[in-house]
């Protein structure tokens, strides 16, 4: 039977979507997951996320070597269970800043204003600690301070205000700037995935149909409209599956993208390459590839802190209490603190973002923070030192037309002379507040990464051995109205009715802070959008 709505991913955008749309009992839905249900214990466990990289619920992209960075490929995780990277990521709910959304609306995208977008982020929100006018209290989503952060995440904001660096209790409030605890997608202790928050609840309704281990092949264009896809089911047989209103691309910023080529949307010659009949032009197709990049800091302790968690015996004790009584210390993300700064006084919003992580990071540079192996069984502390506004621009592009080959990931990371720039200006930046007296006082012999001498030169070494995406890719089918867009400002794909592209990939430009709260919204208004449509 056809569907009215096909929606293709069920990560933070999809199921936003599937439970907004589905709240019509006179329209139905198929919200298709190329991943497994989420049922796998880490999932639900704050502290464990490290251990779902690299797993079944995982797609574990890598980047084409980055010849900025050492030549090094970069491991690019990708949520691949229902809720999507919200179900494997750190749970750090973060906005950005006003002035990311005004720049959207800026650049003709009508109706992305901040004074616009706020509504669709409080409508998820259930805050446990903020109110109006920034906060809503009564959506699905669950947004929490950590209810048993360690001593070290207050030490970290006392120790940025040592270094000009203010207080500021509300990131997502009136103020971006300054230094204050993180807020997290978590409720009683457990991740609160938008499976968890939007899917399970509209998974009761009659005219909802989810299908996992079933991914997208293509969208099928005929005369101009796209009128179903044709999928890949766990059995490996091919099958179509018809749409009669609109098909919804929800895969995110890498996916996306490769489905729009694969079904023949694209910048013609890149198709023909690979033996692609061409359904429309749109050279914008993968291109605009934005990461956030991030360089660390990291100290010894005088106290302990997560990394004797990292002890399988301890591991297993911790993961034991927080499945059965939903709490411990892996109720935490390890992500504590933030803040948020600017690398010159007279930008308009900050370019640079600190997490602090209550983790001694090794000295060998053997893998990234998200890794578990990454981290030591040593105590210790450490400061990621983010670029939240690169000026590098990357694409993603097709290594064959075969749906289950990885495409192409080139980020072009640090390409642009001025993320260097300010990378280096931010690990300054971090080294300052970790040598602060306030954090200073619980380092054992001081900094322990990056060590002396602390020149350019041996900075920006640290830098090109160190350096990692924060998995937050964006606008590879950027929405707009000029010759690279790939949507209009109510997310339909140019040149090709009945298709919609709602999720990372439409944002024009990054925003100044983790991605998933902005996904969440999109996927907000784009349901509004598309009720209005019909």
């Amino acid at each position: 039977m056809p569907y009215d709505y096909i929606i293709i991913g069920a990560g933070s955008a999809g199921c936003v979507l599937a439970n907004r749309l589905t709240e019509d009992p006179q329209c139905t839905v198929l919200l298709l997951e190329a991943g497994s249900k989420d049922n796998k214990p880490e999932i639900h466990i704050p502290g464990a996320y490290t251990k779902l990289n690299r797993t079944a619920v995982d797609w574990a992209f890598w980047t084409e070597p980055q010849k900025h960075i050492d030549n090094r490929k970069i491991f690019i995780p990708r949520g691949k269970t229902l809720g999507g990277s919200s179900s494997t990521n750190a749970m750090a709910y973060v906005r950005g800043n006003k002035e990311d959304f005004n720049e959207w609306a800026a650049l003709g995208n009508k109706g992305w204003g901040y004074e616009e977008v706020l509504p669709y982020f409080k409508k998820s929100e259930n805050n446990e600690q903020f109110g109006e006018p920034y906060h809503g209290e009564n959506g699905p989503l669950n947004i929490t301070l950590s209810k048993q952060p360690s001593e070290l995440a207050s030490v970290f904001i006392d120790a940025c205000e040592e270094c000009g660096i203010p207080r500021n209790v509300d990131y997502n409030g009136e103020q971006q700037e300054g230094a204050s605890m993180m807020q997290f997608t978590i409720k009683k202790n457990k991740r609160h995935s938008t499976a968890a928050a939007f899917l399970k609840p509209a998974m009761r309704r009659p005219n909802l149909t989810v299908r996992t281990h079933t991914q997208v092949k293509c969208v099928l264009v005929e005369d101009g409209k796209a009128v179903g896809v044709e999928v890949i089911t766990s059995h490996s047989d091919t099958e179509r599956i018809n749409c009669t209103r609109e098909i919804i691309l929800s895969a995110g910023a890498i996916q996306s993208p490769q489905i729009l080529m694969l079904s023949g949307i694209g910048e013609p010659t890149e198709l023909s390459r690979q033996g692609i009949d061409i359904k429309h032009p749109l050279p914008g197709v993968g291109k605009n590839l934005q990461e956030h990049v991030w360089t660390g800091v990291s100290s010894w302790s005088t106290i302990p802190t997560g990394n004797s968690i990292l002890k399988p015996l301890n591991m297993a004790k911790a993961a034991l209490q927080s499945l059965l009584f939903s709490s411990g210390p892996l109720s935490n993300s390890p992500l504590e603190a933030n803040a948020f700064l600017k690398s010159d006084p007279s930008l308009t919003r900050p370019d640079i973002q600190f997490h602090f992580v209550p983790l001694g990071i090794k000295e060998d540079y053997s893998t990234d923070i998200y890794d578990i192996n990454t981290f030591s069984k040593q105590d210790g502390f450490a400061i990621m030192a983010i670029l939240i506004r690169p000026e590098s621009r990357g694409y993603i592009g097709l290594k064959s037309s075969k749906p289950k080959d990885p495409p192409i990931i080139q980020p072009n990371l640090l390409s642009d002379p001025k993320d260097k720039e300010v990378l280096l200006a931010a690990l300054k930046k971090a080294i300052e507040v970790i040598n602060a007296k306030s954090l200073n006082g619980y380092a054992v012999d001081g900094m322990a990464v990056p060590q002396e001498p602390l020149t350019d030169e041996t900075l920006w070494e640290h830098i090109k051995k160190s350096a990692e995406t924060l998995y937050h890719p964006v606008g590879t089918c950027k929405m707009g109205n000029d010759s690279m867009a790939v949507v209009d400002d109510e997310l339909r794909v140019y040149g090709i009715k009945g298709l919609r592209v709602v999720d990372a990939s439409i944002m024009p430009t990054t925003i100044s802070g983790n991605t998933n709260a902005a996904c969440i919204m999109i996927g907000e208004k784009a349901a509004d959008l598309i009720k209005s449509s019909y």
